[in-house]
C-alpha cells in the first residue's frame, strides 16, 4: 500500500490516499469536509458570553528544607474590553507578598519572599472571569482584506519591534522557515488573514501533540523538523513564521476550557499556550495552533510576552537549601451557571 502527498513549497496541500484505503468515494468527502472546516475558520460562528471559575494550584516539594527563596507569580487573568476579571485571590502556604506591579508587557506580577524553612510550598490562585470575545472576526466586512507584506510606519515598527524579531537561529534554519512561511502566503494569494488561518490550521492538522518530546529549550526549527510537540512548541512555530512574514506576534499563557469530559482534558488540566498577532487597524487577535482555531470564549488570557519566559506563571530562586524538587500543577476551568453569577 502506498500513498502520495502533494506539497507546495513545504506546505502539504492534500494527502492522496491509495485506492484500497477507500477510493474516490472516500477521498472526495474527506476533502470536502476539510474545505468546510477551513471555510468555517474564515468566519467562525459567534459564541455566547461565558463566565468561568479557574483554580490554578502549584505545589513545590523538596527533599531538604529550603531556607530562603523568592518568587514571581503571573497568575492574575487580564482585565480589558474582551475579558473581565470578576474576582481573584492568590494564597501562599508560606511566605509573604512583598509587592504587586504591572510589568512592561502589561501583566500583573506578584513578588513573594519566603524567609522561613520549608519542604513544601503551595501557591493557589482562584479567579472568576467573564469572557466576551464572542466574534473575533466581526471587526470588519468580509470584502475588506489586508495583504502581505505588511508595511508599518516607522513609529509603529519601533513600538512593535519586540514582536517582529524572529528567534535567534542559524541563517540556514531561518531561510528554510521563511520559505515554509512564504508557501502559505503564496497559496493564499498573499491575503493576510487567510495566510494566518492556514498556518494555524495546518499546524493543528500536520503536527502531532506529543508530551515529553520537547523541553523549554526546543527551538521552533526543531519542532518544524520533527512535526511534534506540545502547545508551547506549536505557539513558538506560529510566532516564528508570522514574524518572518513581518506580522507582529506574541506568546500568550492562560487557561483553556474544553468542556465536560472532553478529549482535550490534558490541555485543560494545565496552563495552555497560544499566539496573538497584531493586525493593522484591528489590534491583537488570538490564534490557537494546538487546536487549529481562533480564540473566543474558551480561552482565558493571563500573561503575554515575546516568548515563554516573559509570561511563565511562576518562577523562583532558591538561595539556600532545597534539592530533589518535585513539581505538581493542577488547573481546573469550569463554567459558572447563570444562577451562580
Amino acid at each position: 500500500m502506498s500513498c502520495g502527498v502533494l506539497v507546495c513549497q513545504g506546505a502539504i496541500l492534500v494527502e492522496v490516499l491509495p485506492p484500497e484505503a477507500g477510493g474516490q468515494d472516500t477521498v472526495a468527502p474527506m476533502m470536502a469536509a476539510e474545505f468546510e472546516v477551513r471555510s468555517r475558520l474564515r468566519r467562525p460562528p459567534e459564541m455566547p458570553v461565558r463566565v468561568v471559575d479557574v483554580l490554578h494550584r502549584t505545589v513545590y516539594r523538596y527533599a531538604k528544607p529550603v531556607a530562603r527563596s523568592s518568587h514571581l507569580l503571573r497568575l492574575t487573568p487580564m482585565h480589558d474590553r474582551l475579558q473581565s476579571l470578576l474576582s481573584h485571590d492568590v494564597t501562599l502556604s508560606v511566605g509573604v507578598t512583598l509587592s504587586e506591579y504591572e510589568d512592561v508587557f502589561g501583566n500583573r506580577v506578584r513578588r513573594a519572599v519566603v524567609d522561613t524553612p520549608y519542604t513544601e510550598l503551595v501557591m493557589e490562585a482562584r479567579s472568576r472571569v467573564e469572557l466576551r470575545d464572542t466574534d473575533p472576526l466581526g471587526y470588519r466586512p468580509l470584502h475588506m482584506r489586508s495583504v502581505l507584506p505588511l508595511v508599518w510606519m516607522p513609529w509603529q515598527a519601533n513600538m512593535l519591534q519586540p514582536y517582529l524579531l524572529p528567534p535567534e537561529l542559524p541563517d540556514t534554519q531561518l531561510e528554510e522557515l521563511l520559505e515554509y512561511a512564504m508557501s502559505f502566503a503564496r497559496r493564499n494569494d498573499y491575503d493576510l488573514l487567510d495566510t494566518l488561518l492556514d498556518i494555524n490550521y495546518s499546524i493543528f492538522k500536520e503536527y502531532q501533540y506529543a508530551q515529553g518530546t520537547t523541553t523549554l529549550n526546543t527551538t521552533a526549527f526543531s519542532v518544524y523538523s520533527a512535526r511534534k510537540g506540545v502547545c508551547q512548541d506549536f505557539a513558538n512555530v506560529f510566532i516564528c513564521l508570522a514574524r518572518l512574514l513581518g506580522v507582529p506576534a506574541r506568546y500568550v499563557c492562560g487557561y483553556l476550557y474544553t468542556g465536560p469530559k472532553h478529549a482535550n482534558a490534558v490541555m485543560a488540566e494545565a496552563t495552555h499556550a497560544w499566539v496573538q498577532v497584531y493586525l493593522p487597524e484591528v489590534g491583537w487577535k488570538g490564534f490557537d495552533p494546538t487546536n487549529g482555531i481562533l480564540t473566543q470564549t474558551h480561552h482565558v488570557r493571563v500573561a503575554v510576552g515575546r516568548q515563554y519566559s516573559d509570561a511563565t506563571p511562576t518562577t523562583g530562586t532558591l538561595y539556600l537549601g532545597g534539592g530533589g524538587e518535585q513539581l505538581e500543577v493542577l488547573v481546573r476551568c469550569e463554567p459558572v451557571s447563570p444562577e451562580g453569577q
